[in-house]
């Protein structure tokens, strides 16, 4: 009977497990995880204990030593500080496609570059022709981010009918996005430049550039260069987040060495263990030997990214939405949805984004400066440039720092994010769902014998 019992802990205690293994194992785990966070945040918001909503993200913090203290709410303390390892990881994201990936080149990155900017430049103009001579103006920029991880949280869930071609395209697009958000927020949400502390910034940041050209690994070290970065550009006006990028961009991205060559040494010399007689004294320096040999083929880039992706998409992105998306709608209308504010975010996502994205790429694509990606039909470039219209967590984070003093304008902007968002990702769906799959692939000639077609 105990032996029984034994045995069925694990039993009970894998099938408890096997549920959330599998969540975290789905591609769209984190943009479902971060559309729960932003429901539940609008539910306790207008629940009978909303007050303790309010209560908690804005409850006072006092971070530091003694007179340097930094004076935060919990919101802030998430927005201005935990979202700096999210900008952070954007940024390593950024220069890894740069560096090796779908961006290296040119003519892999224009389409998609062509494509962001008629995604940013077009919601953008739609809010300000909404809101000109309006205090709202300032919120120009709030239309322009594609959510990554909602998006390609969205393709993931149509498997098959999207083109592997189609998916890199937006991701791509959405990279570009995130480039020129952080543009935005350096130029245009700063607090008012300080000289002197941004020539400080500068000698922090050409520390790193020097960690990044003789190949530092220690995580130590970049992370409080990273504090200074972080602390110098909050004194210097310049939104502290964008040191996370800053820092991200300076990882080094390439291995010292060819994988092969480190390969082929560890072939040989474990092949050599293999041949010697067991001696548990000297095992250690051996398996530290090999440990070392493999970090030389482990950019810290990649370990990093490895470290950190998963705090940032299941613990600060859902953090962060939670912390910003309890709006309360008590005694509003639906007439509300019409002022200028709202109505310009909402129809920048789920309008502009789609006519900018769509209408540039075709127009590039006519041009014959790009083929279409994945070889796909028009159908599916429409589907996906809605979807690209959901722009979630940077452009809840700017409606934070244009409206930080007007709390009506800030309640105004998110409804307009949820609903834009809301929109782009459901019809956006349905299209991509329902309509045209990807194009069959060409088959070669067949060839005779002699290899003539």
């Amino acid at each position: 009977m105990e032996t029984r019992t034994v045995r069925s802990v694990p039993r009970l205690f894998r099938a408890a497990v096997a549920p959330v293994q599998a969540f975290f194992q789905l591609e769209a785990s984190s943009g479902i995880l971060l559309a729960l966070c932003a429901v539940a945040a609008m539910g306790w918001a207008n629940s009978p204990w909303a007050d303790t909503y309010t209560g908690l993200f804005d409850a006072p913090l006092a971070l530091g030593l003694g007179s340097a203290l930094f004076h935060f709410t919990v919101r802030e303390f998430i927005n201005d500080g935990l979202m700096t390892i999210f900008f952070f990881l954007v940024g390593m994201e950024i220069k890894r496609e740069l560096a090796a990936g779908e961006l290296r080149t040119l003519s892999k990155a224009l389409l998609p570059l062509i494509a962001a900017v008629g995604g940013m430049v077009v919601p953008a103009a739609l809010y300000a022709a909404l809101n000109a001579g309006t205090p709202a103006l300032k919120g120009w920029a709030i239309p322009m981010a594609t959510d990554i991880a909602f998006a390609i949280g969205c393709l993931t869930l149509l498997k098959g009918r999207v083109s592997h071609g189609l998916v890199v395209f937006l991701t791509a697009l959405a990279i570009f996005d995130d480039i020129g958000g952080i543009l935005v927020i350096a130029l245009f949400y700063g607090t008012g430049l300080h000289g002197e502390w941004l020539l400080a910034a500068l000698g922090v940041t050409l520390l790193l550039a020097a960690c990044n050209r003789y190949y530092v690994r220690n995580g130590v070290v970049y992370a409080v260069l990273a504090g200074a970065l972080w602390y110098s550009m909050h004194h210097g006006g310049v939104h502290a987040t964008i040191a996370g990028v800053v820092v991200g961009m300076l990882i080094p991205a390439r291995p010292t060495r060819r994988g092969r060559d480190v390969l082929e040494e560890l072939h040989g010399f474990i092949g050599q263990l293999l041949r010697e007689p067991e001696d548990e004294a000297v095992r250690t320096s051996q398996l530290l030997h090999i440990e070392e040999q493999l970090e030389d083929i482990e950019p810290p880039l990649t370990r990093f990214v490895h470290l950190w992706h998963g705090w940032s998409a299941y613990g600060i992105v859902p953090l962060f939405a939670l912390a910003n998306s309890g709006i309360s709608v008590k005694g509003m209308h639906l007439t509300e949805l019409l002022l200028p504010l709202p109505l310009g975010v909402m129809l920048g996502l789920f309008v502009g984004k789609q006519v900018g994205v769509f209408l540039f790429t075709w127009v590039a694509v006519k041009l014959k400066l790009a083929e279409m990606p994945g070889r796909a039909s028009t159908a599916q470039l429409h589907g996906v440039a809605v979807v690209a219209g959901i722009g979630f967590t940077v452009a809840l984070f700017v409606a934070g720092l244009a409206f930080a003093a007007e709390p009506v304008l800030l309640a105004e902007a998110k409804l307009g994010i949820l609903l834009g968002s809301l929109l782009s990702a459901v019809v956006g769906y349905l299209l991509l769902r329902f309509g045209p799959g990807p194009r069959p692939r060409t088959e070669p000639a067949t060839r005779n014998a002699t290899g003539t077609a």
